[in-house]
């Protein structure tokens, strides 16, 4: 039964595995937010990603049954990466099966650890089906990433190290996607101190844990699309559910945008890299979600993890700098004779906007002979800096449109 006393058993067996993550105020969103925020480091743990405390609490459960003939995972990323430490942690063997589009950089740490992966299926839903029948056929154990008392326990243990490191504490925000996570520190955080306001997050594009929680009762959706991967949960766990219609106060949902401002905010400001699953209860508080809660209220977010793959970092800061007015896209229409170019670039010198791309098309369909298109990206100053460029375009008699 999940509760406080297995909790802190859970804490015993992590003790000499885990990092107890640090927690640390910030400043700039406090005074954003008229809130007093303090974010828990968890994409600072071993393996990148709180998962790890839920994956080795389960597995050395086993251990002490005496039940050493493997573990078997479904996973496309950090709870893979828990249950393979575990398991070599442990000297069993380790099986886990991820989607076959699953990115090389997560195959190989999983790899990297021991553990033999499988790859199965074109979603977690396939891979999970076969996972599961696969530990049947093998006689191994299944390590469920949420739905798993155990599991559960092991996560709840930083609710205990944020209460320790703060017993101050007024409400803490969590992310959601199957609600391991939270269960346990809900659980946890309830029983040490009942006042204690607990708040969900999860992302618009995963919305059966929040649609179940409106409805108090189990609803599944049909697909999910976020970019906050590691809680991009389709089915609503009946097991989860339950503690947090219990002990959750407060659930809401964060939008794409949101998540990728928060993913940008806390590289640039707190010096932090944060995958999407993590970063939901910065975009949260960034974003007005936490206005409920009264003013000076101490909040402690919890950042997950920091697994973030590199090509979605890379399109979130592109976008990021695009929607902040640091950098713009142009396509610029020029008669195409010797000095055009040159007539183009001191134009855009005298504003001082920056290029850093730049192409030169003659050739497009959509052009008039003798015209040419030349693309540019710019770096700018803020959004009074491209209305200064516009404006010398147009002054200059430079056709342009913008790509967004």
């Amino acid at each position: 039964m999940l509760n406080l006393n297995a909790i802190q058993n859970a804490a015993n067996r992590l003790e000499e595995v885990i990092h107890h993550t640090p927690m640390s105020h910030a400043p700039i969103l406090s005074e954003m937010t008229g809130l007093e925020i303090y974010i828990k480091k968890e994409n600072l743990q071993r393996t990148g990603s709180f998962k790890l405390r839920g994956a080795f609490n389960k597995i050395a459960t086993l251990i002490e049954a005496d039940r050493r003939n493997g573990v078997v995972a479904a996973s496309a990323g950090n709870h893979a990466q828990g249950v393979a430490f575990a398991a070599k942690h442990f000297g069993i063997d380790g099986t886990i099966v991820m989607p076959e589009s699953t990115p090389l950089t997560k195959v190989m740490g999983v790899k990297e650890l021991g553990s033999e992966v499988i790859l199965h299926g074109t979603n977690y839903d396939e891979a999970y089906a076969y996972a599961t029948g696969y530990a049947r056929e093998h006689g191994k154990d299944f390590v469920h990433p949420f739905a798993d008392e155990e599991v559960m326990a092991g996560q709840g243990t930083i609710a205990l190290e944020m209460l320790e490191q703060l017993p101050e504490l007024d409400a803490i925000v969590v992310p959601v996607g199957g609600g391991g996570l939270i269960s346990g520190m809900a659980t946890a955080a309830k029983a040490l101190k009942p006042e204690i306001t607990i708040i969900g997050i999860s992302a618009e594009g995963a919305p059966a844990m929040k649609q179940s929680y409106d409805a108090g009762r189990p609803i599944d959706t049909t697909s999910v699309r976020t970019i906050a991967d590691g809680i991009a949960v389709r089915d609503t766990s009946p097991v989860t559910l339950e503690y947090i219609l219990n002990h959750v106060d407060i659930f809401d949902t964060v939008c794409e945008d949101e998540i990728a401002n928060a993913i940008l905010f806390l590289l640039e400001r707190q010096k932090l890299l944060v995958e999407g699953a993590g970063s939901v209860g910065i975009a949260a508080a960034m974003h007005r979600h936490l206005m409920d809660l009264p003013k000076g209220s101490r909040v402690g977010i919890v950042l997950s993890g920091g697994n973030i793959d590199v090509t979605m970092l890379s399109l979130i800061i592109e976008k990021g700098l695009m929607k902040s007015y640091r950098k713009m896209k142009l396509v610029i229409t020029l008669v195409d004779k010797p000095g055009a170019l040159m007539h183009l670039t001191d134009a855009l010198r005298t504003v001082q906007a920056n290029i850093v791309q730049i192409g030169y098309d003659r050739t497009s369909t959509d052009l008039e002979f003798g015209d040419a298109h030349v693309t540019v990206a710019l770096e700018t100053k803020g959004k009074e800096h491209q209305e200064e460029v516009r404006r010398t375009l147009r002054e200059n008699g430079f056709p342009f449109r913008e790509e967004h």
